[in-house]
């Protein structure tokens, strides 16, 4: 039975009839098509999908949905559609019966439907039970069956109206209630159903759009609406959808990526077994070096990668290849339309319909094309997410030895630079198949044009690759090279930052200017041969569609005198051409990220392979207290051991302190015990929990109490006690909040006694078994001391009971421990009480004898409540930042009435603002002079003249290709030929120099915004610093001054591009079809109109997305830093958390500015479109006039329109974006800044001070103008080479006074005059550099001993040498290696605090000034260095004038005169025996101190 009987028994209704169609004015599709093909296509479409629908949704379960009206009423419809078909087929039935016969058609067909209606009404329930709120799948299938019924519903009326009387009453009468019912089918499905139950607070409204609002984006406009209104905040931004969070995301990547490792063990493992089968056995060290020798491969985090983000991924490449198919519509239709320009006799409807296919397709084009973008950036944010987090969690476990490889500022770059370096390539990597697949197909349909000529094209395109290739290999090199000497400047920068109190008071500003400068500088030449490298491939690639085209078009009109170049062949081909220019551009793009993503792929994978410290290095089930049998340990593999022999038995419960000269070995012994060291022999074990407290207190940027309090529960009583204790509420009066006050990062606002007891409260306050104290007393001076051994320590401490070890300088301390460890040079060479260790007259007794008389002194037990109630901590140092201080002093005048404590006064920091509001012009103007006018204009005319020979070598094309054609050839072709490949060139060489000049522009600019952004840093004020966290100026050198390098330069090139284009093409299409005027100024304002709606919304986001991301590497920075601390209290996961926290948030921000740039591009696109359809649509109404050369050059511009208008965009808000960097960077331009660092009227002479004469005269100075003074009439005249103490009790003032005599905060009142000169008048390089200082902290940087000592290289090595060896450091350097070129590790770890200390000490003697301030800088050095050091000075700086604040009365006993402050006024000043006598404040601190 053929088609036509089936559907009517005689063959009288034909399947097809091309008279009927295509060829009539008015075409209609056959009764027999409509109700086969039409019915059929939307019933196998859902049986089609049902399957695989039906599977997706059984795993995808997202909830349930109660009964709504909305369902109800689809469900009815369901029904009733089904109805509708029956009585379809049971009216043929009775037909039958009445003995009309019926063709099969009438009873199939409705049966068919009816049955698909039923599985669309199960589907609806299905989806209801499975929480699916909106379906693209039912959706598209109403759509479908409404436009299929829609060609049978004009059918039936044209049917109506020309032959009444054949009319099927009650078919048509169905019919009309089905098209009905599909018709309300279709609306009801575009809306979207109400959340399943459960599902939580504050949800992205992408769940519960409907399909058609999530395909276009439609339901981000909410927020963009308000972001129009007024800026958008944090607030107004909804959670991440849960498949993006980081608990759900990171997980997975360290799921796969520990399968990776596991796979790679278990195969060497492997390996060495088969090895071992054949030969004798090992020793266990020879199977290492076997292992280690085959284990060259490494993990693949390439397939990590792709096992955790691939399944999504792929989606991304099914659209893609939809996308690329779809792509070559255009042209084709470009190609009909054109013939049917050129035949006069088709009819009109012809061209409506091309036009409107045309339409169709490339909007169709355009939704697939942003959902694939939309899955693309999904990744990308995910991996993001990933790999941040996955750094987070190895930096939480890797060995000290391992963490030594890689630097601070090279981790935070692995989490900001290379994961930024995977989401900017998941975009494209797609392309590494799609730009062949599209290759391939334009060059098919360019053969079928153009025959075997489109070979020349072919072999241009090939003779690139090479090229690029090269110029991919050596941008590879540059690559790594560039991400070298970042590295070294961030690290740099960021122990500038960490040091700036050590500059400033050194003066050495510039001496570290200049040390950046150098980096930067190589860092730039490096960027200037990636900038002309960028420049060749720019020129080949904007060269090759031309090249293509020409070398074509040449050899297709030579070959044979009969082919001629017509319109359809010239434009189709030259549409194709364009296609081909996009995936040939891609391609080298693709390659270089490609490039940079594997070098930053390498750079984790290293890192993630890290060793990870052994969790079986301690026995932590231990059955009493602690103990290590036959331990050595070292802090890598590789070392030699650094404690050895180790055999100690710690009984549960006791006191043990470990005593010995510097650098002997104590702390390592914690760390030891930690697990923190290797252990290469031996056992260790620990019964219970652990608390660990520093040498160096590690403080988090939070509260006081988040700091003590430490993540675990609020005991109020509990932590009442603690603080109590630890001698803390002294603090917390003067605390401008208690503690409450925020702590700005490292503890900026607290002295180091302070700190020092913070960390030691943290401890006590997490209340464990076992307590490991390394020096914890150091840092606060005798009384405090004593007080936190009584109250925390000691036997009748808050910890009696507890195990605790002790590493201690303090002797008097020593009767009290249970157990004394008495370490030298890594080895424990006595241990026992007291008592017993005075028996025994060994080391240990010698070196009580020698010290004990100097801490009798000290020792003898005073007041202490009194002590106390004064304020515990006498210990003010100059580390004190300034702005803590201007709260202490604010109403100590006032006596002690309680202060009004503001939440304003808590904060210190300031956390990075996001500006509001459009970027202004005068940052684009700052930019072009930072590149220099003159260049900049230079540049705009290079691209002008670029775009012009480009529109005029196509317009020359259109005059060519129509031509006419005499005896079956064009007459002029040479002619045409060569002047089209002369405008070709002028195109080239134009490409070439401004690719050059934009680029050479962007360094000269970057150079200059960097040179000033660090002059400008370096130039302001302390308390600049304090308020600013490190992580805010880290994030402008790194990540914004990477953007200014090669960000912005290449955004411009295509901002200016692409806008050239579009004006290009407007005009083109104007030229051609003049009637466009009346369509072009409304599209233009509806394009202006969305572009600014989305430009205040996308910029706002964009910036707290900025701002949200300093957060992430500020904690990321803090952790790193106290590691161990963190891993000694097992709070890893509470801060992973955080950590996990800090990155949602921004991608808070992030994911709706992805979404909204989809919105944008849509509704763009929607106006390209509009463009396109408008171009055709006036070309087929004005045929009659139009050549086709002129119609071909319109459409094939207006096929490129699309693109250049979503890229302009794109570019536009990108450059808007981006710019935004200039503007951060040169803010700091507008703070405040220090005095002139010299004055060339007033510089000092060159001894000066030649006497060192200070004399200080009603001399006053606050912390900020709001304040009250915190000094204030001081008169003091100190003679050349007095030795004067400064005493007071904390908050009096002394190290204020300091601070205005280096004038790190400027006087208010008064003057300070040395040697008569009043140093207000100096520079203050020149003042600084005449006076020194020992600060409390040690500071050291990275690079050699020498560069610490002596960074202007000022000194001959003999004097180098010579101050070494009074600094008693010669020993010690001399055994180095490298002596005075040992390399420093950052922050100077890799030497002990006394050492530094020593370093310090030796800076001093090196500058030898006649004027030495003394912070008092012992606390941190063993007793015997502490005397060694005091002699030192005293015989060397014997006829300079030293100013000391002293902590330790005694050290000041001997001193000339003493100068005792009180409540920042000067109380007395004199010899200490004329104060003791006087019986006035000295004698009573003295007292206080045991001293009289």
């Amino acid at each position: 039975m053929g088609i036509d009987s089936f559907c009517s028994l005689d063959g009288s209704d034909p399947f097809w009839d091309w008279n009927r169609t295509w060829n009539a004015s008015s075409p209609d599709l056959t009764r027999c098509f409509q109700s086969t093909v039409l019915v059929w296509v939307p019933c196998f479409y859902l049986w089609l999908c049902a399957p695989f629908y039906f599977a997706y949704l059984k795993w995808h379960d997202l909830g349930y949905i109660c009964m709504t009206h909305l369902n109800k009423a689809k469900t009815v419809l369901g029904f009733l559609l089904w109805i509708v078909c029956w009585a379809d087929v049971f009216y043929s039935f009775w037909e039958r019966g009445q003995g009309t016969a019926r063709a099969p058609v009438f009873f199939i067909s409705p049966t068919m439907l009816g049955i698909t209606m039923l599985l669309a009404t199960f589907l609806i329930q299905y989806e209801r039970i499975k929480g699916v709120q909106s379906s693209g799948v039912m959706l598209n299938f109403w759509l479908i069956a409404f436009l299929c019924a829609t060609v049978s519903f004009r059918s039936r009326i044209l049917q109506t109206i020309n032959e009444p009387t054949g009319i099927d009453v009650f078919r048509s009468t169905t019919f009309y209630i089905y098209f009905a019912l599909l018709l309300l089918s279709l609306l009801l499905s575009c809306l979207s159903d109400q959340p399943p139950l459960f599902s939580h607070a504050n949800p992205c409204p992408e769940s519960g759009a409907s399909f058609l609002s999530k395909i276009t984006f439609w339901w981000i406009t909410k927020l963009l609406v308000q972001g129009f209104k007024r800026p958008l905040e944090e607030k107004d931004l909804w959670c991440l959808n849960s498949e993006d969070q980081s608990q759900k995301v990171v997980p997975q990547l360290v799921r796969c990526w520990n399968h990776e490792c596991k796979l790679l063990y278990s195969e060497c493992k492997s390996k060495v077994s088969r090895g071992e089968k054949d030969r004798p056995p090992m020793e266990e060290s020879e199977i290492l070096l076997v292992k280690s020798s085959q284990n060259t491969s490494e993990p693949s985090l390439f397939l990590a990668l792709c096992r955790t983000f691939g399944p999504y991924f792929l989606v991304s490449s099914l659209y893609k290849i939809v996308h690329d198919i779809l792509m070559f519509v255009g042209p084709e239709i470009l190609r009909l339309l054109i013939r049917f320009v050129n035949d006069g006799s088709a009819p009109y409807w012809q061209g409506y319909f091309y036009t409107s296919l045309l339409f169709v397709c490339t909007c169709v084009q355009t939704l697939i094309l942003q959902r694939y973008f939309h899955v693309c950036f999904v990744t990308g944010m995910r991996l993001r997410t990933a790999i941040v987090g996955a750094v987070y969690r190895k930096a939480l476990v890797i060995t000290n030895a391992a963490r030594r490889t890689s630097t601070v500022g090279e981790i935070v770059n692995l989490m900001s630079v290379d994961a930024q370096r995977f989401m900017d390539l998941i975009t494209y990597i797609n392309m590494i198949w799609s730009a062949p697949l599209q290759v391939i197909l334009a060059l098919y349909f360019l053969w079928q044009n153009l025959g075997p000529s489109v070979l020349a094209g072919v072999a241009v395109m090939v003779l690139m690759v090479p090229v690029n290739a090269v110029i991919a290999m050596k941008t590879k090199t540059y690559q790594v090279a560039q991400m070298k000497s970042k590295d070294n400047r961030i690290k740099l920068m960021n122990e500038v930052l960490n040091g700036i109190k050590v500059l400033k008071l050194y003066a050495w500003e510039l001496a570290f200017r200049d040390k950046v400068s150098k980096i930067r500088e190589s860092e730039l030449r490096v960027l200037k041969k990636t900038a002309y490298l960028g420049a060749v491939s720019t020129f080949t690639w904007v060269c090759a569609p031309f090249l293509v085209a020409l070398s074509t078009f040449a050899v297709y009109v030579m070959v044979d005198e009969k082919n001629v170049l017509d319109a359809q062949k010239a434009f189709v081909s030259l549409a194709l051409f364009n296609i081909l220019r996009f995936p040939l551009n891609m391609l080298p793009m693709v390659i270089s990220s490609m490039v940079q993503a594997s070098v930053s792929m390498k750079r984790l994978r290293v890192f993630l392979s890290h060793e990870e410290l052994d969790e079986d290095n301690v026995n932590r089930k231990a059955i009493a207290g602690c103990d290590i049998v036959d331990g050595s340990f070292s802090w890598s593999k590789t070392d030699n051991p650094t404690l050895k022999r180790i055999n100690v038995l710690i009984p549960e419960g006791s006191l043990v302190a470990v005593v010995g000269h510097v650098g002997s070995g104590k702390s390592s012994l914690l760390s030891a015990l930690l697990g923190e060291m290797h252990k290469q022999d031996g056992a260790v074990s620990i019964k219970g929990s652990v608390a660990y407290v520093p040498q160096q207190a590690w403080i988090q940027n939070a509260t006081l109490r988040e700091n003590i309090v430490f993540g675990r529960e609020r005991k109020e009583s509990w932590y009442q006690s603690v603080v109590e204790a630890c001698a803390l509420l002294p603090d917390l009066e003067i605390l401008p909040a208690a503690d409450a006050t925020e702590i700005g990062e490292k503890g900026v606002n607290l002295s180091g006694g302070q700190k020092q007891r913070v960390s030691l409260a943290r401890a006590v306050y997490c209340d464990t078994a076992v307590y490991l104290l390394d020096d914890p007393l150091s840092a606060v001076d005798a009384h405090v001391g004593k007080h936190i051994f009584d109250k925390v320590i000691g036997p009748q401490g808050l910890l009696q009971g507890r195990t605790r070890v002790l590493v201690t300088h303090g002797l008097s301390f020593l009767p009290q421990a249970d157990l004394i460890l008495v370490m030298v040079d890594g080895e424990i060479t006595e241990t026992g009480s007291y008592l017993e260790l005075m028996g025994r007259q060994g080391a240990f007794a010698d070196f009580l004898r020698t010290y004990a008389n100097t801490e009798q002194t000290e020792e003898e037990p005073g007041e202490l409540g009194s002590f106390l109630m004064k304020g515990a901590q006498a210990q003010n140092s100059l580390s004190a930042a300034s702005s803590a201080k201007s709260h202490l002093k604010m109403d100590t005048s006032e006596g002690d009435g309680k202060k009004a404590r503001s939440p304003e006064a808590a904060k210190l920091t300031e956390a990075d603002k996001a500006k509001t509001g459009r970027v202004k012009l005068s940052v684009f103007w700052e930019y072009m002079k930072a590149i220099g006018i003159c260049l900049s204009c230079i540049s705009i005319f290079l691209f002008l003249c670029h775009h012009v020979a480009s529109l005029g070598s196509n317009f020359w094309l259109s005059r060519w290709t129509d031509d006419p054609v005499i005896n079956g050839t064009q007459p002029y072709r040479e002619m045409r030929l060569s002047i089209y490949g002369a405008l070709g060139i002028t195109q080239g060489v134009a490409v070439f120099c401004y690719s050059i000049s934009v680029s050479i522009g962007g360094i000269l600019a970057s150079r200059y915004l960097h040179e000033t952004m660090l002059y400008n840093v370096l130039r302001s004020p302390m308390a600049f610093f304090e308020r600013t966290p490190s992580g805010n100026l880290v994030n402008r050198f790194s990540k914004e001054t990477d953007t200014i390098d090669s960000v912005i330069p290449s955004i411009f090139k295509m901002f200016m591009g692409s806008m050239f284009n579009v004006l290009g093409a407007c005009a083109v299409i104007l030229i051609a079809t003049p009637l466009v005027v009346i369509i072009i100024p409304p599209l233009g304002l509806l394009y202006f109109f969305v572009q600014r709606f989305y430009v205040a919304s996308s910029r706002q986001l964009k910036r707290l997305e900025s701002v949200s991301r300093s957060p992430v590497y500020t904690h990321f920075n803090e952790t790193l830093l106290g590691t161990s601390v963190i891993r000694a209290f097992g709070d890893q996961q509470r801060f992973i958390h955080e950590s996990d926290g800090r990155v949602d948030l921004n991608q808070k921000a992030y994911y709706p500015s992805i979404v909204a740039n989809r919105w944008l591009a849509v509704r763009l696109e929607f106006v390209g479109n509009c463009i396109v359809m408008f171009a055709a649509l006036f070309a087929v109404i004005s045929r009659d006039n139009l050549s086709p050369g002129i119609m071909g050059l319109s459409i094939s511009y207006a096929l490129q329109v699309t693109a250049s208008l979503n890229w302009l965009v794109r570019m536009s808000s990108e450059l808007e974006t981006n710019i935004v960097a200039v503007e951060r960077v040169k803010e700091y331009g507008d703070t405040e800044k220090e005095a002139e660092w010299t004055l060339e009227g007033s510089k000092p002479t060159t001894g000066w001070p030649t006497a060192g004469h200070i004399e200080i005269c009603s001399f006053g100075l606050r912390y900020r103008d709001d304040l009250e003074l915190a000094i204030r009439n001081i008169n003091v005249i100190i003679e050349g080479g007095e030795k004067v103490g400064i005493v007071g009790r904390t908050g009096a003032g002394k190290s204020s006074l300091t601070l205005g005599l280096f004038r790190i905060i400027e006087a208010s009142e008064g003057e300070i005059r040395v040697d008569g000169v009043n140093i207000a008048n100096m520079g203050l390089h020149d003042l600084r550099s005449r006076i020194t200082i020992i600060p409390q902290d040690p500071v050291l940087f990275s690079g050699t001993l020498r560069m610490n000592l002596d960074p202007f290289d000022g000194y001959t090595d003999e004097e180098v040498w010579r101050t070494l060896e009074l600094a008693h450091l010669k020993n010690f350097v001399s055994g180095l290696p490298d002596k005075l070129n040992h390399e420093c590790a950052e922050g100077g770890e890799n030497l002990s605090l006394g050492q530094r200390q020593l370093v310090c000490l030796a800076r001093a003697l090196l500058r030898k000034t006649k004027i030495l301030v003394l912070d008092e800088a012992t606390a941190a050095v063993d007793l015997e260095t502490d005397n060694l050091i005091q002699s030192t000075i005293r015989t060397q700086f014997e006829d300079c004038t030293v100013l000391t604040i002293a902590h330790r009365l005694n050290t000041i006993m001997d001193y000339t005169r003493v100068l005792v402050l009180d409540k920042g006024q000067m109380a007395e000043f004199d010899s200490p025996a004329s104060l003791l006598a006087k019986k006035g404040l000295f004698y009573k601190m003295a007292k206080d101190s045991g001293l009289v």
